[in-house]
């Protein structure tokens, strides 16, 4: 099997009143008479060119590994709009979530042969923008039915957002973080740890009794490191 396609998609978002440049990576194997799985990605144009999401996706589909599987990127305009839409407090926030369930996963739906249930569908961000993909499936658990998290940004309405949780079986997590995580410099160029609250927010994971995969690599908050995971992260939410 040869490589899939990526075509970028210009989208508008009646929810956040705003064209979004969407990236669609299409297996090649796609055929209507297939069903297919979905992986959304915030932070998508990272995924697709700091981690080469797709050469991930042709490898393993290549040597039937994995299910058939459609990727989708959104990728952010700014630091600024980044901000807005993944932190809880941000604005747009609410809308971002709003979007992800009732615009983009109808549009997927809609044009693409999918299974079209909460268990086909993941996402996955790093940083803020796991923050936000955490966020979207508490908040549509039967819309999203697996997340995949890489060093997410946790604060205290992170956490209150998990114990607000009714059903912790209703989505799967899997949660990485880095052993170097304790200092790192943000985008805005202050120092937060990272380490210390995703170890809070693993604990309080299992406590509440979520299915949950979690491990602190040996290594910082980068794309080197999270690159590196992705094989993994991938194979252990569409494995065959």
């Amino acid at each position: 099997m040869g490589q899939g396609t990526i075509t970028d998609i210009e989208f508008y978002s009646e929810t956040l009143q705003e064209k979004l440049e969407l990236l669609i990576y299409i297996p090649a194997n796609y055929s209507p008479f297939y069903k297919y799985s979905v992986l959304i990605a915030s932070d998508g144009k990272d995924y697709f060119q700091l981690g080469r999401i797709s050469r991930v996706a042709d490898e393993y589909l290549a040597n039937e590994e994995i299910e058939n599987l459609i990727i989708v990127g959104v990728p952010y305009k700014s630091i600024e709009d980044r901000r807005r839409k993944y932190l809880p407090n941000g604005d747009l926030h609410d809308a971002y979530l709003r979007f992800l369930a009732h615009e983009l996963v109808p549009y997927i739906d809609e044009h693409y042969s999918t299974y079209r249930m909460g268990m086909s569908r993941a996402l996955i961000g790093d940083s803020q923008a796991a923050t936000v993909s955490l966020l979207a499936a508490i908040a549509y658990p039967n819309i999203f039915g697996k997340v995949i998290l890489q060093s997410p940004f946790v604060d205290d309405t992170v956490l209150d957002k998990v114990r607000e949780v009714k059903d912790p079986h209703a989505f799967s997590i899997y949660h990485v973080v880095g052993s170097l995580e304790h200092e790192v410099t943000t985008m805005n160029k202050t120092i937060k740890d990272f380490l210390t609250p995703n170890r809070k927010l693993h604990q309080l994971l299992v406590d509440r009794g979520f299915t949950t995969f979690y491990e602190e690599f040996e290594g910082q908050h980068t794309w080197k490191y999270w690159q590196k995971d992705l094989k993994r992260a991938i194979k252990q939410k569409f494995s065959l």
